[in-house]
Parts: C-alpha cells; sequence; structure tokens
C-alpha cells in the first residue's frame, strides 16, 4: 500500500467515524466554547452554567437519536477512528446515562451555588472534560485508549476536588487524590505494556485470539510467559479496579469524598462507576473472546477471574458497611457506601465472566450461556441505573442541608422532617432503595444482581458464599443508614443550629423530587428499564 492510498484510507475512516461520535464532539465544542467564555470575559453575560448545560443536552439529544436508530435497525456496530473505539448500543446505552447524569448534575450546582459565578467556565470546563474521558471509556477499543480515557475522567476529577478555595480538607484531598491516581496509573500502565508486548496487540478484538496462541504452549502458571500475562491482566484490573473504589484499592474514596464539595461527590461516585463498570465488562469480554468461544486455557483464566472479582466484591461490600458505621460525617459515609455499593455491582460482573465460558452440558447449551451471561449484564445495568437516582439524590440532599447549616456532620440532621418535611420524605425514599428494600428501586436492583450470582453458583460453588455475604451486606448496611434516618426523623435539632428550608415549590425542594420520583418508579414499573437492559445486553453479546 502507498503512503498515498493510507492517507486516503485513513482521511475516509475518519470522516466516516465522526456522525457516530457526534456527542463527544458536542462535548469538545461545549469546552471550546467554556474556554472561550473564560478568555474574553464573556461569562457575565453568557453564564458558564448555560453553556454546559446547552451542550450536554445537546449530546444527550444525540445519544438518545442513535439508540433510537440502532433500535429500529437503521444503524449497525461499527469501529471508529481505525478500530481505537467501538460504536455499537452498549456504548449508546452508556453515553445517554453519563449525560443524563452530567445535566442532572449540572442543574444542582445552578442549584446550589457551587461553583460561584466567577469560577463556573473553568469548573464546567473540567466536569465536561472528566465526562469526554468517561464517554472514552465506555467505547474504548484498545489498551492505549482504555490508558487515554481513564487519565482524561481522572486529571479533571483531581481539580474538581479541590476546588473549594481556601479549604484544607479539599487541598489535603486533591493531593492525596493525585498521588494515588498517579500510581494507579503508572501499575495499568505497565500492565497494558506486559499485555501488548506478549500478545503483540494491544487491539481488543485480538487479545483472545493471541491467547489461544499462548495456549498452545501450555496454558499454566508452570509457564512463565502465562505468568507475566496474568501479572499484566492484573495491572490492568488494578487500575480499573481503582476508579471503582474497590478494596484494596479505596483508600483514596472518604478523604476525597470529605474534601470535596458534595456535587463533586456526586458526580464521582455514580459517573465514574459507571464508566468503569463498562470498561470493565468490555476488558473481560475482549479476555474471553465471548461466550461463544471454544473453552480453553484463555477461557479458565476469565472463569479464575471472575471468581477473584466475585470475593474482591464480597470483601470490598463488608469492608465498606462495616467501615460507613463508624463515620459522623455524612460525606464521608457515603463514600464508604459507595464502596459498598461497588462490591454489590462487582458481583454481577464476576458471575459475567464465570458464565462467559462455563463448562457447557446437554442441559446448559451455547445458547444458554449466552442468556445467562446477558442477564449478569442485564442486572447490573439496572442496578446502575437505580443508583443514579438514588445515590444522587442523597448527596443532593447533603448539598442542600450544608448550604443552610454550613456543615455536613449526622447532627446537622437532627429534626430535617420537622423542617423541611420534602427533603426528609426524599431523603427516606433514597436511602431505603440504598438498602434495597421494597417497593422501591433499589430492592429490584439488587434482586436482578443476586439472581445473576444463584445462576453463576451453578458454575462455581463459591458463588454460593457470594451470595450470602451479599445479603448478609445487605442486612449490615441498615445500621448505619438508620443512623442518618433517627437523626432526620426522632432526633430534635439543636437549639442554636440554622433552620433548613425547602418548600415543595423552592428549587431545591423540586429538584429532591426529579430525583426522588425515579427511584420509586423504578420499583413499580420494573420492565420498561429492565427491558432495555436487556435489549443491550443482548446486543453486546451477540457484536
Amino acid at each position: 500500500m502507498t503512503l498515498t492510498q493510507l492517507l486516503n484510507n485513513l482521511t475516509a475512516d475518519t470522516l466516516g467515524s465522526l456522525q457516530p461520535f457526534a456527542p463527544e464532539l458536542c462535548v469538545v465544542g461545549t469546552i471550546l466554547v467554556l474556554l472561550f467564555v473564560r478568555l474574553f470575559d464573556c461569562d457575565r453575560w453568557l453564564p458558564g452554567s448555560l453553556v454546559a448545560m446547552v451542550g450536554t443536552v445537546l449530546a444527550l439529544g444525540f445519544s438518545v437519536y442513535q439508540f433510537r436508530q440502532f433500535g429500529n435497525g437503521t444503524l449497525e456496530p461499527q469501529t471508529l477512528f481505525t478500530g481505537l473505539l467501538i460504536f455499537d448500543p452498549f456504548t449508546v446505552f452508556f453515553r445517554i446515562f453519563l449525560l443524563l447524569f452530567l445535566a442532572f448534575v449540572v442543574y444542582l450546582t445552578i442549584i446550589t451555588g457551587i461553583p460561584d459565578s466567577e469560577d463556573a467556565p473553568d469548573f464546567y470546563t473540567l466536569i465536561l472534560g472528566s465526562t469526554l474521558g468517561m464517554l472514552l471509556m465506555v467505547s474504548a477499543n484498545h489498551l492505549l485508549m482504555v490508558f487515554l480515557a481513564i487519565e482524561m475522567t481522572s486529571v479533571p476529577s483531581y481539580a474538581m476536588v479541590g476546588f473549594l478555595k481556601g479549604r484544607r480538607a479539599a487541598s489535603e484531598a486533591a493531593l492525596k487524590y493525585v498521588v494515588y491516581g498517579a500510581g494507579a496509573a503508572g501499575v495499568m500502565l505497565f500492565g497494558i505494556s506486559l499485555l501488548a508486548g506478549l500478545l503483540g496487540t494491544a487491539s481488543f478484538p485480538e487479545l483472545a485470539p493471541a491467547l489461544m496462541e499462548v495456549q498452545r504452549e501450555g496454558f499454566s502458571l508452570a509457564n512463565p510467559t502465562v505468568r507475566t500475562l496474568a501479572l499484566g491482566v492484573l495491572m490492568v484490573l488494578a487500575g480499573i479496579g481503582f476508579k471503582l473504589s474497590l478494596f484494596p484499592f479505596h483508600f483514596w474514596a472518604p478523604d476525597v469524598f470529605e474534601g470535596a464539595s458534595a456535587e463533586v461527590g456526586g458526580f464521582l461516585s455514580v459517573a465514574s462507576k459507571g464508566a468503569a463498570f463498562a470498561l470493565l465488562i468490555r476488558f473481560l469480554l475482549a479476555l474471553a473472546g465471548g461466550p461463544g468461544a471454544v473453552a480453553g486455557g484463555a477461557q479458565s483464566l476469565t472463569m479464575q477471574m471472575g471468581i477473584g472479582l466475585a470475593l474482591i466484591a464480597v470483601v470490598t461490600t463488608t469492608f465498606g458497611n462495616l467501615a460507613a458505621y463508624g463515620q459522623t460525617n455524612v460525606k464521608r459515609m457515603l463514600a464508604y457506601s459507595t464502596i459498598a455499593h461497588a462490591g454489590y455491582m462487582l458481583m454481577a460482573v464476576g458471575a459475567f465472566a464465570l458464565m462467559l465460558n462455563a463448562p457447557l452440558t446437554e442441559t446448559f447449551t451455547l445458547t444458554a450461556r449466552s442468556e445467562a451471561a446477558a442477564q449478569c449484564v442485564q442486572g447490573l445495568l439496572y442496578y446502575l441505573v437505580v443508583y443514579f437516582f438514588m445515590n444522587l439524590g442523597v448527596f443532593a440532599i447533603v448539598a442542600f442541608v450544608r448550604n443552610a447549616k454550613f456543615s455536613e456532620n449526622l447532627g446537622d440532621f437532627s429534626g430535617l422532617v420537622r423542617q423541611s418535611p420534602v427533603l426528609a420524605i426524599c431523603l427516606l425514599v433514597c436511602v431505603f432503595s440504598l438498602i434495597g428494600l421494597p417497593p422501591f428501586g433499589g430492592f429490584f436492583g439488587k434482586f436482578m444482581v443476586f439472581f445473576s450470582v444463584l445462576a453463576a453458583s451453578k458454575v462455581h460453588w463459591v458463588m454460593w458464599v457470594v451470595l450470602v455475604m451479599g445479603l448478609f451486606n445487605t442486612v449490615l448496611s441498615l445500621f448505619y443508614y438508620l443512623r442518618l434516618l433517627k437523626h432526620a426523623f426522632i432526633d430534635e435539632p439543636a437549639a442554636d443550629s440554622r433552620p433548613v428550608r425547602a418548600e415543595l415549590t423552592s428549587d431545591s425542594g423540586c429538584y429532591a423530587l426529579l430525583v426522588s420520583l425515579p427511584v420509586i418508579l423504578l420499583g413499580v414499573a420494573v420492565e420498561p428499564i429492565s427491558r432495555v437492559a436487556e435489549d443491550v445486553a443482548r446486543w453486546l453479546l451477540q457484536a
């Protein structure tokens, strides 16, 4: 192939990739507008929040349109930019998830006044830049793109954590986040270099065939090549585990959530986890070669990873729930709660890895195996949708209480029901859903996850342990969640405390209802979102 042909092919591929890449291009355009607003000091007549909201809604509109095109068969999955990214319904689903969540967070910051008008363009540039990295994470189809996307997500997050100027806790949390994040990035990059060097490729579709070649030499830990490959995989998983705040990579989360504003904490607790779980699913699928791959050494590696992830999920959930009990700062308590919920969702991922290449029998056919793997992804997606609203709802109420009392301790919630019944009831809905009580959405999210774990127990007995510990942790979480509700509904407010005023007609009251009502609807009307999640999971495993 001549240089001219190479350039022509590259140009044609790039131009053909621009239309499917439209949502990301909208986010990039919005970032550029915000930078020009700051550069030319236009934020006095063109608010940064307005620019961010318009750009986010426009990108969300493109994503919804693309999802409908996949639904009616107009669009087909394809690779973008010479195979660096993949464009499929799984990608578009997470685009909608992330962009809708960004719109909710931007609206929350408008209500709470963080950031102020002077710093708004800078703040929204950072949050849009981090979201852009997450959008690349969910569509990554190459190991180098994985690293670039995670770094694009992380670097703006470091600045957002320390965005509250003059607060020592925020500056300290940002510094810790940078140091831990840099260490995790270095470990992950080293793992990527090991995988790419030994397998001769960094492209996701080529990983499983390359692993099959290694299998011909004997796929056991006695083989030094296999040991090095396993080390590389573990290092990549460590980088993803850091973004998910899984044990033992959780140590940054409590300090970061306590030091950052509640708005930033809510953003990091949901958006980064959604993107990281999407990336983890793609990485496992790439290693296994899909549910239809021929059983072999690479597939046994995937199954061992599934067992390991399931056990990490148990430890993560247990640690998060135990550590949350002794906290007095609500944001720090919610940080440990976030760790625990990451563990619940990881249970579904562990079950997915086991189901991908489970041994076939006369009753457990290839079709049944694919259906079981899709069921695990369906449970994860539904849990993420519910987690979107219930976790954001609690963080939003923390922000409203902070604005009234200038503090975020458990005692500041005392007597909340007497001061603002709307916020108290919305807090009750979100907390009960976080616990997993019916008839709220969190109950059905956990039910789907536990159901996938139960199905995976037929493949390996360790999943019975995971299921029992998951149910035990659901009961365990009652203790610290009910402490928060006890303060809000039973305890009397301190005589010298500032009152929390949030009426039903106020912006804060309307926002609390806006994020709490879907929690109830997702518990009453399970089928619509469950069906969408099922379709996305099937599309992913058929691609």
